[in-house]
């Protein structure tokens, strides 16, 4: 087996059209002194833990003389952590509480004497403001090119109507999986625009997010977001879970394809075979870093669990590469196989199951020798790295099958409950539990992969392509 080691052109940032709006870090940090696990939004919004919602004016001329502090507040003498309407700090910045009355209508405060502070601010010109809001006619200047939006545009979701085979929608299995409690599921399909709201203990969703184009990939991030590709389209959207809106979209020069995230590093890695390229996304400001240009039209893309290298296959010519992203982008072959299905990478040794030929093959990394090549269930087409063992889903015969990569021997055979067809394992963030989805059968399959055993198999009302698994959170208005 050859091995040939090729430097990239790293090419130049690709453009965008929007920024992210970072504030001082004086401000951060006076907010998390108070309210440690408040979010900051990229485009500027600031969303504390109980909902509370502040929008920051940006001074027309940043002030950072003297020592930073408050330097005035409506109602007069609040403090930050009481949540005032209004507070100014002594670096001009200003924060703007969204006001929520009983009936849900949001505004900004009722200022008599307008301090300069805000009559000069502008709020964040790439902002996605809350619907419906209010701004009183004396504050109209902070909102420069912005658009409010009203309810009609703003609202993409749409209701679910529950089929007439469906009479219970109640899941008792759930009490199994006390890990989803709190939990909100977001569905894809593979003949649906829109993408499925679910309670887990429910088999019908409870809205839809609609979309203009089917979705390829769909990922979450920190429970506020979900990016999202999908066929036809140039972008990656990003929605908002607060909102159930589209944020942001990300254009890229061809259509994008997967999505691989390093929420170490606050990262997502994002595949456009058409332009042989994976394109680098910070998380933290939605904006695209880097641009990596690569052998071949990459598909079945990994990271590797200490981020430093991804694995790609090239549709093209069946060949398997490794971007080395700690050692300048570099390349290097690790061989052809035939008809992949998926890619891991555990203990130094790359795992490549083949679909159509239902074999395993193993290969030195360091050295790029065969160690290996096994049968393993008809039509491999996932597979999950968990601790040393590696999980292979076998979509005909619906089964997974465990690997121990210390020895390279195979441990347990678990045999699905569906007549589907089951297609990905995902595992569930901070358990040791895997979702197994099913793209045949109405159902979700729910693995502890410490026993290796099936404690649940949900149905749901949908067919199921792809979920992501995130905490409820409180919408904004609501």
């Amino acid at each position: 087996m050859r091995k040939l080691i090729i430097a990239l052109a790293i090419a130049a940032m690709t453009s965008i059209s929007v920024n992210a709006t970072i504030l001082p870090v004086e401000i951060k940090n006076s907010i998390t002194k108070d309210f440690p696990k408040a979010n900051f939004r990229f485009d500027g919004v600031i969303i504390l833990p109980d909902g509370t919602i502040y929008l920051p004016l940006i001074p027309s001329k940043f002030d950072a003389q003297g020592e930073f502090k408050i330097k005035s507040s409506y109602p007069a003498g609040k403090k930050l952590s009481q949540k005032p309407d209004v507070v100014i700090f002594s670096n001009d910045y200003v924060l703007m509480k969204v006001i929520v009355d009983s009936k849900g209508n949001k505004s900004l405060a009722k200022l008599s004497d307008v301090p300069v502070e805000v009559r000069t601010g502008l709020l964040p010109q790439d902002m996605l403001v809350p619907a419906n809001l209010s701004i009183p006619q004396n504050l109209k200047s902070i909102i420069g090119n912005l658009e409010i939006p009203t309810s009609k545009d703003s609202i993409v979701t749409t209701p679910i109507v529950q089929p007439k085979t469906v009479s219970d929608n109640t899941i008792n299995s759930l009490a199994k999986i006390p890990e989803l409690k709190n939990k909100i599921l977001y569905v894809s399909t593979s003949f649906s625009k829109n993408i499925q709201v679910v309670n887990p203990e429910k088999k019908i969703p409870e809205y839809a997010l609609q979309q203009n184009y089917i979705p390829i990939m769909i990922k979450g991030y920190d429970d506020m977001f979900l990016l999202v590709t999908s066929y036809g389209k140039k972008a990656v959207d990003i929605i908002s879970l607060a909102d159930d809106k589209v944020i942001r979209q990300v254009e890229l020069k061809s259509q994008p394809d997967e999505i691989i995230m390093d929420y170490k590093n606050k990262i997502a890695y994002i595949s456009s075979p058409s332009d042989s390229s994976i394109y680098v996304l910070s998380l933290e400001t939605m904006t695209l870093k880097r641009q990596i240009k690569l052998n071949g039209m990459c598909e079945k893309i990994i990271l590797s669990d200490d981020g430093k290298k991804i694995f790609y296959n090239d549709k093209q010519t069946n060949t398997i590469w490794a971007v080395e992203l700690d050692n300048e982008y570099l390349l290097k072959e690790i061989g052809k196989f035939p008809n992949v299905s998926k890619i891991a990478y555990v203990n130094g040794k790359v795992y490549i199951t083949s679909r159509t030929k239902s074999r395993l093959a193993i290969v030195d990394y360091a050295t790029l020798g065969l160690m290996s090549e096994n049968s393993v269930s008809e039509k491999p087409v996932d597979m999950l790295v968990y601790g040393n063992n590696l999980f292979i889903l076998g979509a005909s015969e619906n089964t997974i099958e465990v690997v121990d990569t210390e020895r390279d021997k195979l441990t347990d055979t678990i045999v699905l409950p569906t007549d589907g067809f089951s297609t990905r394992i995902n595992k569930i963030d901070g358990t040791n539990l895997a979702l197994i989805s099913d793209a045949k059968a109405g159902k979700y399959i729910i693995l502890n992969l410490d026993t290796k055993t099936v404690i649940a198999s949900n149905p749901i009302a949908t067919p199921v392509s792809s979920i992501v698994v995130a905490n409820k959170i409180k919408k904004i208005g609501k």
